[in-house]
């Protein structure tokens, strides 16, 4: 299928998507109208924040032009973080995004944190700036180090989070003890409007050992599991307005195959669409 027609067709079949570019880039507003175009009225666009506000090394070349004329780099070609930069940075982000919240099909704003900020070596507080800027959107911000959310420390992630009124991100992850895989029996609601589940499917080697995202996530759920997804679904739904469940175990044609088969779990679809399944 042509990379132009992929978005149109996948919101035939679902309510909502979840970009993964933008953490790459900053998208040109004129590719948003193109988004926005080829959805239809109630389709809803989650948008992954740059990796600069992940405390992930960023190299000069994922900012925009006007940004990597006058940004600092260190010897290896990565930006320095300084505030005055992630300040232009998110304002070109957010010039983006008003595309989408224009158009009424803005959801929430993903911080995918690095694993390498850890209780250890940060402080919860050092995200405040971001949030404050991000003031007025859904902010949903996802842990990647276990220890975040393991003994008494969980308890104080969850206050933190809940009285920024941001949205905890619940994982459905491997079972391991690695830091960098987030325990899977946590589901929180932190604010009222949005719950946010994300399954990165349940392959614990490949999780840890894994050289490409897909091999990360390299996981196919059955329809066991997918049972147990759509009961914490039901669950967080008990406590928020909107749930908003993103597959991302995006090896081959995992994620949406999964996806349509917890629709059905959930009675959103009776037949997943024949022409949906050949083509996945």
């Amino acid at each position: 299928m042509p990379a132009g027609e992929r978005l149109g067709w996948y919101a035939q079949h679902f309510d909502l998507v979840e970009v993964n570019s933008t953490f790459y880039s900053v998208p040109e507003p004129r590719l948003v109208e193109r988004w926005c175009a080829a959805t239809p009225d109630q389709f809803t666009f989650d948008v992954k924040l740059h990796q600069l506000f992940s405390f992930h090394s960023t190299a000069a070349k994922r900012l925009p032009p006007a940004l990597q004329r006058c940004a600092e780099t260190d010897a290896k070609g990565n930006v320095k973080p300084t505030p005055d930069l992630r300040e232009a940075l998110l304002k070109m982000f957010l010039r983006a995004t008003s595309v989408l919240a224009n158009a009424g099909k803005l959801g929430a704003l993903l911080l995918q944190l690095s694993p390498a900020f850890s209780p250890r070596k940060h402080q919860l507080s050092e995200l405040e700036p971001l949030i404050e800027m991000l003031a007025g959107y859904d902010l949903a911000i996802e842990f990647r180090n276990r220890n975040w959310a393991v003994g008494e420390q969980l308890q104080s992630t969850i206050d933190f989070v809940r009285k920024q009124r941001a949205i905890f991100v619940n994982v459905d992850a491997p079972e391991s003890d690695h830091f960098t895989v987030m325990p899977s029996d946590v589901d929180e609601v932190t604010n009222p409007n949005v719950a946010y589940l994300r399954l990165h499917g349940r392959n614990a080697r490949a999780y840890t050992t894994g050289k490409t995202v897909a091999a990360r996530f390299d996981y196919d759920y059955n329809d066991d599991e997918i049972a147990e997804v759509a009961d914490r679904g039901k669950k967080l739904a008990e406590k928020a307005r909107d749930v908003h469940v993103i597959f991302n175990n995006n090896n081959l044609d995992y994620a949406p195959r999964a996806a349509l088969r917890l629709r059905k779990a959930l009675d959103q679809i009776v037949n997943p669409p024949a022409e949906a399944l050949e083509l996945f």
